[in-house]
């Protein structure tokens, strides 16, 4: 038998390393050895200012919205604000009883009414009733009123400090509601007050200027609540719980109106006092005449 040569070489060959394997071996990186955790560079702190806050109140807690001025850079987008507070719910020791009162301080927080029942789903997963609503935006102040809160329309430049203004100074825009107020719910404003409805038994409009109800007014209401005693209430029809002008109360007749005209409310002599709405025109008119403004062509008879 002929021995096989090539065998010995076959295996001599594959004892000699691939230069091209070699090279490839070569250029690949070292294993990247995993940095404990202890090590690692710890995660930025939260801007509390950029978070939904609750503070402790005597009787109620506030929540405490961002406010559009503060740490802009690092606010947080509404879907992120909602679940880092509801981790926050579910997370930490409730210092709360069940169905404890929450104000919310919208400051300059644009809501609407989705974002508001959103919230209101957070907090009663909590057991927490969303009641009032506290904000300088005017659109967030009508899709709260519009959902039933209570609602602070406050100036722009103090949301959170209730103060009549300096003497002198112009009073808010007015407010228009288009809606029924419905009992339970409290409005302030800083100006006039004009809802486009009903006010039931139960609500209660605080203004610093005047209160026109467009429709029947059964609850409270409060004009001139700086002090201003030159403020009045008018309604279509006026049964009021309760009457206040500035510093002056006054409290609805017993038993039913024979009639209902519009009325209006206004302080004479010390006392409030109703008088129909076209008789108030006409005596206001005539007052007018009598400081001596002149009729023009469009009202001469």
């Amino acid at each position: 038998m002929v021995p096989d040569d090539s065998a010995p070489a076959a295996i001599a060959a594959a004892a000699v390393p691939n230069p091209a394997a070699t090279e490839a071996l070569a250029a690949d990186p070292p294993p990247i050895t995993p940095v404990p955790a202890q090590a690692r560079a710890p995660a930025p702190p939260i801007d509390p200012r950029t978070q939904l806050r609750l503070r402790g109140e005597t009787d109620h807690l506030v929540l405490l919205m961002p406010n559009g001025s503060e740490a802009e850079a690092g606010a947080l987008a509404w879907g992120e604000l909602l679940q880092q507070f509801k981790q926050r719910l579910n997370g930490g020791e409730r210092c709360w009883q069940p169905h404890t009162v929450v104000h919310l301080a919208a400051r300059d927080r644009l809501l609407d009414a989705r974002q508001l029942q959103s919230l209101e789903e957070l907090l009663s997963a909590a057991q927490l009733t969303l009641k009032r609503v506290i904000t300088s935006r005017r659109q967030t102040a009508i899709a709260a009123v519009t959902a039933g809160y209570s609602v602070d329309q406050l100036a722009a430049e103090d949301t959170l400090v209730q103060s009549p203004p300096p003497p002198g100074q112009p009073l808010a825009e007015p407010l228009y509601l288009q809606t029924t107020v419905r009992s339970g719910t409290e409005i302030r404003h800083p100006g006039t007050i004009i809802v486009l409805g009903d006010a039931n038994p139960g609500s209660s409009l605080v203004s610093e200027g005047d209160i026109l109800v467009w429709g029947r007014l059964r609850g409270t209401a409060h004009a001139g609540s700086g002090g201003d005693r030159s403020r009045c209430i008018m309604a279509l029809q006026m049964h009021p719980t309760q009457l206040r002008l500035a510093d002056l109360v006054a409290r609805a007749p017993d038993g039913p109106t024979s009639q209902y005209l519009p009325e209006v409310a206004y302080v004479g002599d010390n006392a409030i006092r109703i008088a129909q709405a076209q008789a108030f025109a006409r005596q206001n008119f005539d007052a007018t005449l009598g400081q001596g403004a002149q009729l023009t062509d469009a009202f001469k008879v």
